[in-house]
C-alpha cells in the first residue's frame, strides 16, 4: 500500500488517494502528540527566522541552499538551534518546528531536500534531554495508536509491533556501537555511521528505537559539549528508529565561552567557512550570548518525516511525504 504512493508518478494523483489521507491523519495525531507533551511540560513556543546568516547550518554547509537578500548572501535555514538557544534565558523550556532546507543530492528513501523539523532547547543536562525526547516521541505514538486505528488497519501497518516503542528505548555509546559492528562492517573508530549500520544496531539490539551516544567530537557540530572525562567525544545522543534510522539529533551544548569559541575556530565546518569569506564575527551575536549567560543547556531536532515514515514502517520517506521534494522532483 504505502509503496504504491511512491510508485504512482503523479504526485497530484496520490495526494487524494485513500492511502494517503490515511497518511495524512496519522500525521495529524503524531504532530498533535508532539505539541500536546511540549505543552504539557510548560516548553513555550517561539517562532525563529528561516532566513538566516550561516548560523541557520548544520554539521554540512555544502548542503545550504544560498538566496540573494537585497545584495546580502543569506541561506534557508537548516535549523533553528541556535535562534532558540538565544531564548533559553528568558524562558528556560522552548521549542519550534521549521521547514529545514538541505541541498542533498541523494534521490532515496531516506533523503528530502525539505522536510519538517521538531526542535527543543531547555535549561538542562544530557539525561533529562534523552527523558524528553524519549517520552515526547511516545506521545507522539500514543497519540496516534488512540486515533487512527482504521488508517493503520487500511495501510496494514502492523500496529503490534508499534509496542516495542513503548517500551524503553535501547541505548549504547558509539565507542559500544563500534565494537558491535566489528571489523565485517570495516568502520574505525572516528567514523560517522552509515543508515545500514545503524539499523543493523536496532534490529540486534530487539527492534526498539535505539539512542546512540557520545560520539566523536570530530564528526559533530561545533557546540555539542565535550564529556568532561574523555574530551575526544561529545555528549551527544542520536536516536536511531526501525526503518528510517537517526530520526533525532541532540545534545548538551557547550556553555564555556572559551571552549566554544576554539571548537568553533577547529570545527572542519569553519574550515570550509574561511575559505568562503566567512568569519568568526557571523557567529559574533550567538557567541556573546554564550558569554553573557553561561547556562548548561541541552536540545534536540526531530525529524518528523522519519518518524512518521518509522510508524508507518515504511522503507521510503516519500510514501509518508505528501510532496518529497529532492534533486528530481519540485511541485
Amino acid at each position: 500500500m504505502l509503496e504504491e504512493l511512491v510508485e504512482t508518478k503523479n504526485r497530484f494523483d496520490v495526494i487524494n488517494s485513500e492511502g494517503m489521507a490515511c497518511v495524512d491523519r496519522i500525521n495529524s495525531s503524531l504532530y498533535t502528540g508532539a505539541v500536546e507533551y511540549l505543552t504539557k511540560n510548560r516548553f513555550c513556543w517561539v517562532e525563529v527566522p528561516t532566513l538566516t546568516k550561516i548560523t541557520g547550518a548544520c554539521e554540512n554547509v555544502n548542503t545550504l541552499y544560498a538566496v540573494d537578500h537585497f545584495g546580502v548572501e543569506a541561506y534557508l535555514a537548516q535549523t533553528g538551534q541556535l535562534y532558540l538557544e538565544a531564548k533559553i534565558p528568558s524562558h528556560k523550556k522552548v521549542w519550534t518546528v521549521i521547514t529545514s532546507s538541505r541541498a542533498e543530492e541523494e534521490v532515496d528513501g531516506r533523503h528530502l531536500n525539505q522536510f519538517t523539523l521538531i526542535e527543543f532547547e531547555h535549561a538542562g543536562g544530557f539525561e533529562s534531554l534523552l527523558s524528553h525526547i524519549e517520552n515526547l516521541i511516545k506521545s507522539m505514538i500514543k497519540k496516534a495508536l488512540k486515533n487512527n486505528e482504521e488508517d493503520f488497519h487500511f495501510l496494514k501497518v502492523d500496529v503490534d509491533r508499534l509496542s516495542l516503542y513503548l517500551k524503553k528505548f535501547n541505548r549504547i555509546t558509539y565507542t559500544e556501537a563500534i565494537e558491535i559492528l566489528g571489523p565485517e562492517f570495516g568502520t574505525k573508530w572516528g567514523d560517522d555511521l552509515k543508515s545500514k549500520q545503524e539499523l543493523f544496531l536496532v534490529d540486534a539490539l530487539g527492534g526498539r528505537p535505539l539512542f546512540i551516544t557520545h560520539y566523536p567530537k570530530e564528526i559533530k557540530f561545533f557546540n555539542m559539549r565535550v564529556n568532561d572525562e574523555d574530551e575526544r567525544i561529545v555528549n551527544s545522543a542520536d536516536l536511531i528508529m526501525p526503518f528510517s534510522g537517526e530520526s533525532v539529533g541532540s545534545a548538551e551544548r557547550e556553555n564555556n565561552y572559551e571552549r566554544l569559541v576554539k571548537r568553533l575556530l577547529d570545527s572542519p565546518m569553519y574550515r570550509i567557512l574561511k575559505e568562503r569569506g566567512k568569519s568568526i564575527d557571523d557567529f559574533a551575536d550567538y557567541l556573546n550570548l554564550v558569554k553573557k549567560n553561561p547556562i548548561l543547556h541541552s536540545g534536540c531536532g526531530i525529524g518528523f518525516n522519519r518518524v512518521s515514515q518509522s510508524v508507518l514502517q515504511s522503507k521510503d520517506i516519500r510514501a509518508v511525504t505528501n510532496y518529497p521534494i529532492n534533486r528530481e522532483n519540485i511541485y
